[in-house]
């Protein structure tokens, strides 16, 4: 089931890769923010049977100015769908894409993706382009944040995004390593 809620402005900033070594990362975390590649086969590989995931249901939502913008989308709206990339039972990452209303138009079958991960998909297809990664320390009040650790307080936790395009629709991709990983 689809819901719906309204989006707030999002205090991050988000800095490409040529100012992230001016950033103090931990040294566990740094590969795997830095390392190029889909999050969730790098993961597999690496832990193999330790590793899963599991998507959340999708929700529709009001795009800030800065997603718009972000995506080079006009679409007032879009949706919403969370994997948690999980390590030994705990959750390590948190995967969030954003597609404006026009990418779903254009690509309807990304609403219904139930038990696949997007990720997965995407990486089997020809067409997707993505650009170069850009990286963010978050705060507490990020809703990002608050959206992988919900009431818990991190000392450092760090994401990074990317947008995509599938044959030219764009889609935002943002990864939020969680302590587990490293992240804080």
């Amino acid at each position: 089931m689809l819901t719906v809620s309204r989006s707030r402005p999002d205090p991050i900033e988000w800095v490409p890769a040529e100012r992230l070594g001016s950033r103090e990362v931990d040294a566990s975390l740094r590969p795997w923010l830095i390392g190029q590649g889909w999050l969730t086969q790098r993961l597999r590989e690496r832990f193999r049977e330790r590793f899963d995931w599991r998507a959340t249901d999708p929700w529709t939502s009001l795009l800030s100015a800065e997603e718009r913008a972000f995506l080079g989308s006009r679409d007032p709206a879009g949706l919403v769908r969370e994997e948690w990339l999980r390590v030994d039972g705990h959750d390590w990452a948190l995967c969030r894409a954003v597609l404006p209303d026009s990418t779903l138009t254009t690509h309807p079958w990304l609403a219904e993706l139930g038990e696949s991960s997007l990720p997965e998909m995407l990486a089997q297809l020809s067409g997707v382009t993505r650009d170069p990664y850009e990286y963010a320390r978050l705060t507490d009040d990020a809703p990002l944040a608050r959206a992988a650790l919900g009431a818990r307080t991190p000392e450092v936790l760090w994401a990074r995004r990317t947008r995509l395009r599938l044959r030219g629709a764009p889609l935002a991709l943002q990864e939020v390593f969680l302590p587990a990983a490293g992240g804080g």
